[in-house]
């Protein structure tokens, strides 16, 4: 079975994507109408075409070579004829009862310990480095993660067997009883959820790591919970809408339509500024758990990053900076951004694969 030219293209474009280029919905567009005006059959020409339409600087013709490479099944990018490509091996194992021997049940168990080992391996691996197959295997891994759903207590009571006594219900069961003591009600305070507040770093020394961040947030808001989601770049872009899309793929493309600053410059102090004078100030930020994802490089100056990240601290339930390096051998925090950060977080993560995430989820959860 053949796969279908625009299909073959549509999967090398979003695989880009998934590797941490910022490939919107607008250049898949033009990339296909490129090679339909010089033709599939021509490698070399295909290979300019993607080149030309899919790359947004120097920094990326690299990992679109390498990336055209794999999926074209080539020896160079620029040369040769194009090879079908061809699926590896998977192993599977069946969990059917009825088995051929003993032989068959001992091969079963084989397969499913490897596809446990190879599943855990995945979940230790850094994503930045992940290849295209990998990261698709572990898209897939994140519906199986619990969500967090920390919960703040609310100034309504609710009845409860112990607490305080609820002197209202105890008067009127006692009226009901024609005034014949009986026993006492009893009340607590009740909860409800508390927001979360997620601000993603797509700047160009974290693309490798923002598709796998915002997979994470629409995870997160998935079920109706209070969940804001922006990046933030050369400017704040609020996505919380575009993710609400049930399936993740439509959900961060529609995220990509929204974004225009994808592997920019970092502004993260006025990004910070930006998002507490138009949304924190009003009560977005107000007894929130807010999660901060970057590795802290800043464009600007510190001064007002300092300044902003006060505010956020003063405003805010927690406040969780997750950096994909700090779980890295031989990471020390010396970026001047992470500096000026540091005193007004609440806890300071890693945030570079997939038992990292499951790591934050624990810690939001319990905030």
């Amino acid at each position: 079975m053949t796969t279908a030219p625009d299909a073959l293209l549509l999967g090398f474009a979003r695989a880009l994507r998934a590797s941490g280029m910022p490939v919107t919905p607008d250049r898949e567009a033009g990339y296909l109408e490129a090679v339909a005006a010089v033709g599939i059959g021509d490698r070399h020409a295909t290979y300019w075409a993607g080149r030309a339409t899919l790359c947004s600087g120097p920094d990326e013709i690299e990992r679109y070579d390498q990336m055209f490479t794999e999926w074209f099944q080539g020896e160079h990018p620029q040369g040769g004829a194009r090879k079908t490509p061809t699926v590896p091996p998977t192993l599977e194992a069946s969990l059917d009862d009825d088995t051929d021997g003993e032989g068959s049940e001992e091969r079963d168990g084989d397969a499913l310990r490897a596809t446990a080992s190879a599943t855990e391996v995945l979940r230790h691996r850094d994503v930045g480095t992940m290849s295209m197959a990998e990261k698709a295997l572990m898209a897939g891994l994140f519906a199986s993660m619990r969500r967090p759903s920390p919960r703040r207590r609310s100034g309504r009571h609710t009845a409860w067997h112990r607490g305080e006594i609820d002197a209202h219900r105890t008067l009127r069961r006692q009226l009901e009883r024609l005034g014949e003591p009986g026993p006492l009600a009893w009340r607590r305070r009740a909860t409800r959820p508390r927001r979360i507040v997620m601000l993603v770093d797509v700047s160009g020394s974290m693309s490798a790591y923002a598709d796998s961040l915002l997979r994470l947030a629409h995870h997160w808001a998935g079920g109706g919970r209070p969940v804001e989601v922006f990046t933030m770049g050369t400017r704040l872009t609020h996505v919380t809408k575009a993710l609400h899309q049930r399936d993740p793929e439509r959900a961060l493309i529609a995220a990509g339509e929204v974004v225009p600053d994808w592997s920019g410059g970092t502004r993260l102090g006025e990004s910070l500024k930006a998002f507490l004078d138009r949304w924190g100030q009003r009560g977005m930020a107000r007894g929130a758990v807010v999660v901060v994802f970057s590795d802290g490089w800043e464009r600007g100056g510190v001064d007002l990053l300092d300044e902003q990240m006060r505010r956020l601290q003063a405003l805010s339930h927690r406040v969780v900076w997750v950096n994909p390096h700090r779980g890295k051998v031989g990471y020390e925090p010396v970026q001047q951004g992470i500096l000026a950060a540091l005193p007004h977080c609440d806890h300071f993560l890693a945030g570079h694969s997939m038992r990292t995430f499951e790591a934050l989820t624990e810690v939001v959860a319990d905030a």
